[in-house]
């Protein structure tokens, strides 16, 4: 009797100790980017998810940021791998390299207990893709994973009631997936996750310019173009911009002029698959959560959501209030990262 009390004290006291050592993380494992999120520090990771790869060694070269700056300009030994397509795992081996490297930099510190970590992930991806997230982020040390859906993650990071018997729309718009979804209650009522989103854009964009003016492109040059001209809706300004890429017809640099209105009419067809994805929502939304939403409008988060006139176009179409969120690019991670402190919400909402 008095050694387990002895032992009571002991275990008490070591506990805030033992806190000192582990540091729980919040991950945003995005297709474009992936987020770090820790208890002891905030964001603490916001790079590209990107892997340079010596294919003669097998060894990795830069993660990050880093890798990002050498896409389209590595010699032939050298391969810049994108590990993660249409917000799941594509490459496994990459993926679990990738996830150690930003866990030992969110980190900073070789710590005495592994981190428990929240993963984010789209609401419509198999069994076998869950497991693969899982065992990267076990791969790469981790104590404990729990994965979440994304949206939800992203209706916390934005701030709405999620908790509440209220119907909240929010619409999560990524590099890799579009995810849709009606909360209430803590609770997914409605989830849509769609393979349309930034990368999708990208590439429209690149093909465009490819078909009209024989002009070779990068990704990074597409998403530049996007960022800079692209729009969902007519500009109050029209704009323009040069494009510098290589001709295919003649292999030499080439530069042409574009205008918004192109850009507009080459994103449309992702624009409007991704607003009907809202109006399919709103009609399979229950009566009363359906009356919420229209008091409390649409939460857009997401990159996606930086799309020019997206919020309008938006509005025009399903007639209600459209809002951005105050940090749409780190609204998910910031949802996970609330949560870290919140164990009993996150075994309620925790999909493994």
């Amino acid at each position: 009797m008095h050694f387990d009390w002895i032992t009571r004290i002991s275990l008490s006291n070591l506990r805030p100790l033992l806190s000192l050592f582990s540091a729980d993380l919040a991950i945003d494992l995005g297709t474009a980017n992936t987020r770090v999120y820790s208890r002891a520090g905030g964001i603490v990771v916001n790079e590209p998810s990107a892997v340079a790869l010596d294919e003669r060694t097998g060894e990795v070269q830069a993660v990050g940021q880093e890798a990002k700056e050498m896409l389209g300009r590595t010699p032939a030994h050298i391969r810049v791998v994108r590990p993660l397509k249409n917000g799941v795992i594509a490459d496994f081996k990459v993926t679990e390299k990738m996830l150690s490297y930003f866990i030992q930099k969110a980190q900073q510190r070789r710590t005495l207990v592994h981190p428990r970590i929240v993963i984010s992930i789209p609401s419509e991806i198999t069994e076998v893709e869950k497991r693969a997230v899982s065992e990267s982020a076990y791969r790469a040390k981790a104590a404990d994973v729990h994965l979440v859906e994304q949206a939800m993650m992203a209706a916390i990071g934005a701030g709405l009631p999620i908790t509440e018997p209220g119907g909240n729309l929010v619409v999560d718009i990524g590099g890799g997936t579009t995810d849709v979804a009606v909360i209430s209650m803590s609770g997914i009522v409605y989830s849509r996750s769609m393979r349309i989103a930034g990368n999708h854009m990208d590439e429209a964009i690149a093909n465009y310019l490819k078909r009209k003016y024989n002009l070779l492109i990068g990704e990074r040059t597409a998403e530049h173009i996007k960022i800079e001209i692209g729009s969902a809706y007519t500009l109050d300004k029209p704009l323009s911009m040069e494009i510098k890429g290589r001709s295919l017809i003649e292999g030499v640099p080439k530069t042409v002029t574009v205008n918004d209105s192109e850009i507009r009419e080459t994103l449309s067809e992702s624009v409007s698959t991704i607003v009907g994805a809202i109006r399919a929502a709103l009609e399979r939304t229950p009566p009363e959560l359906s009356a919420d939403v229209s008091d409390r409008g649409i939460m857009l988060v997401g990159g996606g959501a930086l799309l020019k006139n997206l919020d309008k176009r938006i509005r025009e179409e399903t007639g209600l209030s459209v809002c951005i969120a105050d940090d749409p690019l780190c609204c998910v991670v910031l949802g996970a990262g609330k949560i870290l402190n919140d164990f009993k919400l996150l075994r309620k909402i925790s999909i493994e």
